[in-house]
């Protein structure tokens, strides 16, 4: 008798250590700690939710359903697991059809940073299937589910609705961007060897368009971006994987494949002007060496140069160690030219790196006192947070605690240490953490709001504080005006959540650059009004995957004129445009609102302007960079003269009579604008 009830004992044991091996025989949890033995199940987690892709052979399958609506963490981020490598992925729907929700890989901070944690929000009697995965580690863990009141809110000042759209079914779905040149955000996909765009028309209707891409590319498993790399007036994207990076340009009917093959295990890719010669540059974070970018020749064939900081002779310094994850493009101390906050995963302080021109990047952390540990980020949500003028740092955690800095860059474009405010600000009660993070004005209030982890969007409260709306269902992804309406879209995966409006007004303003770079990337937007002042920086890349739209979008409340729009540009040039409507697109081509006087650069001066036969060239008082060569474009971007002889006059007289644009470079090959008018 004895020996029956051992073997039946057994049996049972056996059945509650196979029970979890399928998501149809999960093990029923509520709150609480449970021990799990190996990662043996038979069925591999699938779609995978946290990131890292594919590679698991089994998994340990779990199924919760909230009796209230909770704020939920579930996390092995804990003492007894340390040293260990875990990941998980959250589902809702059926077993059949599983939906991903949410989910962690290397979210964590304890012993090497690679288990797992995640927050989110649950509703009362839905159903979540919980699944953990052998990717990193077959080896038992503990984990943990915990569960806190979810705070009731207010009305929140923006909703949505969600339209699914079928061929939206790529194999990576991250980008929406102009891509015809008519400043309408389209959707962009990627699948091996096609670019599928579904471009904006009339009332938000999209027509599909495929692209064959023919050779070998790498795809964008961590990150992608957009920019007009040729300058032809079609925008080209970075496709970051973990080995290395494609790029695919435009080539007039379809795109071409460039993968250049340098060793890259690439996070956060970018466009951007690193050298201000007019010409994007690619920039990838790399994940366990020194960061790595291309140096884009321009001309004809727009040839590569690889460099890794600290590492290639002659190469910019952006730091010296890996865990580099999210890079963001800005003028932190707003003296013209664009800097580089990193933020840094797996232990190391983020980083802010000034440009101080000529190549040289120096890094400023410490000086900035943004370089606190301990804190784990995929990604920073960066933006004027305060209306004030200058660019604040939000170090948005992906495990831990989120920290909110207020930039004091004082009169002089002097970078000065930042405050911390985090305390009383909501961030730091904010308990959803996230990878990815970004900073938009999702309510047209007039105030940058920030999408982040828990379905929430962190409404900006106009005093430096925040307060956190949840939706069901809704996840940082790629952001921009997809039906024109003036309000701000999600795109994620298929997903399209429209915002409904509000009765707040706008002002979106597209930019068209001659001299510099196409997309103005690297230009700074401000408008004036009853609010004070608004500033966007035109950058390639937000958070640490998604690429979204390139116009500036601004929100103004309820005003109802916008005294001023100014853009200034890379190059020095700026652009002002006096008592604009709210509630349009303004389209700005760079030079258009300059009189030949109304701009004049600090380094050199033209004269006689206008001009008939020769235009002369004259150094400014008490400047000593050497000019080296120089070029002339037409309002439409185009180069109709290039000069490589500047001691002496240059000879316009077969110019057509207009206007034009002089632009020089230095031998630290800095650039310098005029703007002239041929008789």
């Amino acid at each position: 008798m004895k020996k029956i009830t051992l073997i039946i004992a057994f049996l049972f044991l056996a059945q509650l250590s196979n029970a979890q091996d399928t998501c149809a025989t999960a093990v029923t949890i509520t709150a609480g700690t449970y021990v799990v033995s190996a990662v043996n199940g038979t069925q591999v987690p699938s779609p995978i939710c946290a990131d890292n892709g594919t590679g698991a052979t089994a998994g340990e399958w779990y199924v919760y359903t909230p009796t209230q609506d909770r704020t939920t963490t579930i996390t092995t981020d804990i003492a007894i697991n340390s040293g260990g490598d875990t990941r998980f992925h959250v589902y809702t729907g059926t077993c059949a059809a599983l939906v991903c929700f949410s989910g962690d890989d290397d979210g964590g901070i304890i012993g090497n940073g690679f288990l797992s944690t995640a927050t989110f929000n649950v509703t009362a009697g839905t159903t979540y299937y919980i699944a953990f995965d052998n990717k990193w580690n077959s080896g038992g863990f503990t984990f943990q589910l915990t569960e806190t009141p979810v705070i009731v809110l207010p009305t929140p000042p923006i909703t949505y609705t969600s339209q699914n759209i079928a061929t939206i079914n790529s194999g990576f779905n991250l980008c929406v961007v102009d891509m015809n040149g008519d400043y309408l955000d389209d959707i962009v996909g990627v699948s091996n060897n096609n670019l599928r765009v579904h471009t904006q028309g009339a009332g938000g209707t999209f027509t599909v368009t495929d692209y064959p891409i023919t050779g070998t590319s790498f795809m964008p498993g961590w990150s992608m971006a957009a920019g007009d790399f040729n300058k032809d007036g079609k925008n080209d994207v970075i496709l970051g994987s973990g080995n290395g990076l494609s790029l695919w340009k435009s080539n007039g009917s379809g795109y071409t494949n460039v993968t250049p093959g340098d060793y890259i295990f690439c996070q956060r890719t970018n466009f951007a002007d690193l050298n201000n010669d007019g010409n994007l540059d690619i920039f990838s974070c790399h994940d366990i060496a020194p960061n790595c970018y291309y140096l884009n020749g321009g001309g004809l064939t727009n040839s590569l140069t690889f460099y890794q900081s600290n590492t290639t002779p002659g190469a910019m310094n952006f730091g010296t160690i890996g865990g580099n994850y999210a890079t963001l493009f800005t003028d932190f101390d707003n003296d013209g030219d664009t800097d580089v906050f990193v933020s840094k995963c797996s232990g190391p302080p983020c980083e802010l790196h000034r440009n101080d021109g000529g190549g040289v990047y120096t890094d400023v952390s410490a000086f900035a006192q943004i370089n606190v540990t301990p804190i784990q980020t995929w990604s920073s949500a960066i933006g004027d947070f305060d209306n004030d003028g200058d660019m604040d740092v939000i170090i948005t955690a992906s495990s831990g605690s989120h920290k909110y800095f207020r930039n004091n860059v004082d009169a002089t474009n002097t970078l000065q240490p930042f405050t911390n405010i985090t305390a009383g600000s909501g961030w730091d009660t904010n308990a959803s953490t996230n990878i990815d993070n970004i900073a938009y004005d999702f309510d047209n209030d007039g105030f940058l709001d920030v999408l982040g982890g828990g379905n929430k969007i962190m409404f900006n409260q106009h005093n430096s504080t925040f307060v956190g709306f949840t939706y069901s269902g809704i996840g940082v992804g790629a952001i921009g005006d997809l039906n024109n309406d003036g309000f701000l879209d999600i795109q994620n995966g298929n997903t399209i959540r429209y915002a409904v409006p509000n009765t707040n007004k706008w002002i979106k303003v597209s930019l068209q650059g001659i001299q510099t770079n196409k997309n103005g990337i690297g230009a700074r937007v401000e408008i004036y009004g009853a609010w004070g002042k608004q500033v966007r920086d035109i950058r390639s890349g937000e958070g640490f995957k998604y690429m979204s739209s390139l116009n500036a979008h601004f929100g103004i409340g309820q005003a109802t004129t916008i005294s001023q729009v100014i853009v200034r540009w890379p190059n020095g040039l700026v652009d002002t445009y006096n008592n604009v409507s709210p509630n349009q697109t303004l389209h700005v081509v760079e030079g258009a609102t300059l009189g030949v006087n109304s701009f004049n650069n600090t380094v050199f001066s033209v004269f006689p302007n206008p001009a008939k036969n020769v235009v002369n060239i004259q150094l400014k008082a008490n400047q000593s960079v050497t000019l080296k060569s120089a070029s002339v474009f037409d309002l439409s971007g185009k180069e109709v003269l290039k000069i490589d002889d500047l001691g002496q006059p240059v000879n316009v007289e077969k110019l057509a009579t207009g206007t034009y644009i002089l632009s020089i470079s230095d031998t630290d090959n800095r650039s310098y604008a005029q703007k002239f008018i041929k008789e």
